[in-house]
């Protein structure tokens, strides 16, 4: 029996042959690796993705997709919301760093996005088919009028890497916006400092972002008490995410 889409899990299934055999030669499977699919549905990326690696990790909340998929043997299914699901346990379990992948629902990419970046350190890479929108946002540099929050979030901690633009005529239903494929390869070496209070002041720089962060973020750090030398006569679009960091380590010291 056919499945049908259900909108209140975001769901649009792949169906561009072409299009998955390209997405999948840039993740480049291999067999013996923690494989980790995000969202599976009917199986267009998992087919390929485990005649490659020979095993597969599929986290799906749909229970009627999830019954399917447990019948496969070489197929390891966790049924439950991806924002619920301890990434760091899984990378345990496999007594290795995970790779994961996934054609994420776009109505909560980035609050998945926001949850993978806790268990950055049990990552190898990230491959993930997103809303174009966001993945420009992802990888935006400073100055762009896409930079942003996400952007400094994920650049702290990611190399982010667009790959491959996916028209919507690619998926069954046909989403309203166009898609793209991101690499996301944890960095090798990061500046540690509280992931709370970065994302706090960001998003106060942000808050208004076509002001001078005088009025903004200026007035945050005057009520912290803050005296350590931080240009607020810019906007926060022009600032770099290394200028961020810095401000993030000075505020904790």
């Amino acid at each position: 029996m056919k499945h049908i889409a259900r909108k209140r899990f975001g769901q649009h299934f792949l169906v561009d042959l072409g299009l998955i055999d390209a997405i999948v030669d840039e993740i480049d499977p291999k067999p013996g690796e923690a494989l980790v699919e995000i969202g599976p549905g009917l199986g267009a990326m998992t087919n390929p993705l485990v005649a490659r690696s020979g095993h597969l990790t599929v986290i799906e909340l749909d229970r009627d997709l999830a019954a399917r998929l447990a019948k496969r043997p070489e197929l390891t299914v966790v049924q439950e919301d991806v924002l619920k699901v301890d990434f760091a346990e899984l990378s345990s379990l496999r007594g290795q760093k995970l790779r994961v992948v996934g054609n994420l629902p776009y109505n909560i990419s980035t609050p998945i996005l926001f949850h993978l970046l806790d268990a950055v350190d049990h990552v190898t890479d990230q491959h993930f088919m997103l809303q174009k929108e966001v993945v420009d946002r992802m990888a935006a540099a400073p100055g762009s009028k896409d930079y942003g929050r996400l952007s400094v979030m994920l650049q702290w901690r990611y190399h982010v890497e667009p790959v491959l633009d996916v028209p919507p005529e690619a998926f069954d239903p046909p989403p309203r916006v166009d898609s793209a494929v991101v690499r996301m390869l944890p960095l090798p070496q990061h500046q540690a400092i509280d992931a709370a209070l970065l994302s706090e002041l960001v998003a106060v720089a942000f808050s208004q972002r076509r002001k001078l962060l005088r009025n903004t973020l200026g007035r945050w750090l005057q009520e912290r008490g803050f005296g350590g030398d931080f240009d607020v006569q810019r906007r926060a679009e022009e600032v770099p995410v290394a200028d961020y960091l810095a401000l993030a380590a000075a505020l904790a010291g």
